[in-house]
């Protein structure tokens, strides 16, 4: 990522997926690779569009790597690049706080 950064490091991270549809791309990709068409029934509603623009951000940022295969038709594969695997323990934070709060909100 070339862009000038904020200075704070939570405000940092928060630019790179601060977008709901970034932290799902990271959710599941921390699983392994997956194609553009595995990845976006994974997400659910997300528009083609939508997941193209922020897949294409992450790439950009340096989150996530982009695979074209000199196929007919062409194949794309995503997958996470180091920097996107370090984000592991953030996600697994989130998932783990949420998992509390739904516990705690049906109690």
């Amino acid at each position: 990522m070339q862009d000038e950064l904020p200075a704070c490091p939570v405000e940092t991270t928060l630019l790179l997926i601060s977008d709901k549809w970034k932290v799902l791309i990271l959710r599941d990709l921390l699983g392994g690779t997956l194609r553009f068409g595995e990845l976006r029934r994974s997400l659910g509603s997300v528009s083609q569009k939508v997941l193209t623009a922020n897949l294409r951000q992450m790439e950009h940022d340096g989150l996530v790597h982009r695979k074209v295969y000199p196929e007919v038709p062409p194949r794309v594969e995503y997958s996470l690049t180091e920097t996107g695997k370090s984000l592991r323990p953030v996600i697994e934070a989130m998932r783990d706080w949420g998992s509390n709060y739904q516990a705690e909100r049906a109690a």
